[in-house]
């Protein structure tokens, strides 16, 4: 029993038998019907989360983005914002956070998915969303695409 269960039920003591015996069922089947949609909640989650998958899915090439070497990374940590804001806490490791959207970008998984040597998902989607509505996604892809341009036509 809770706390609070026994201070109604002390409170009862000085009321009639009639209110007595209100009171003890009403606490006996709320205790029941706690205990019992305790139970078929968890059950319900158990049966709306996704089974972990055995193994990881390979990734899937993109067209027009390999993976990124180190001379990629010199040239697109200009286009991102700078790791120590003017004001609020320090962002997390950007290196990290682009890997992990490549890796859900190639493995077409869902951000709950992600590794941890990513770093929090939530945080990871946060940026990939908010990069993208700014277009800095789109400017990234123009720098990596720039240097591995196919050659056009012969004049």
């Amino acid at each position: 029993m809770s706390v609070p269960e026994v201070r109604r039920l002390l409170a009862a003591l000085g009321a009639s038998s009639e209110e007595q015996r209100l009171r003890l069922h009403w606490s006996t089947f709320r205790r029941r019907h706690q205990a019992t949609s305790k139970r078929l909640h968890a059950l319900r989650r158990a049966r709306q989360a996704p089974c972990p998958p055995a193994q990881l899915p390979a990734p899937v090439p993109l067209c027009g983005l390999p993976p990124l070497t180190e001379a990629d990374w010199q040239r697109i940590t200009p286009l991102l914002p700078p790791q120590t804001p003017q004001r609020g806490r320090r962002a997390a490791d950007y290196h990290r956070m682009v890997e992990g959207m490549l890796w859900i970008v190639h493995t077409g998984s869902s951000w709950r998915e992600l590794p941890e040597r990513f770093g929090p998902w939530e945080t990871v989607a946060y940026h990939f969303y908010r990069w993208g509505k700014v277009g800095l996604w789109q400017r990234i892809r123009e720098v990596l695409l720039q240097e591995r341009a196919l050659p056009g036509p012969a004049p």
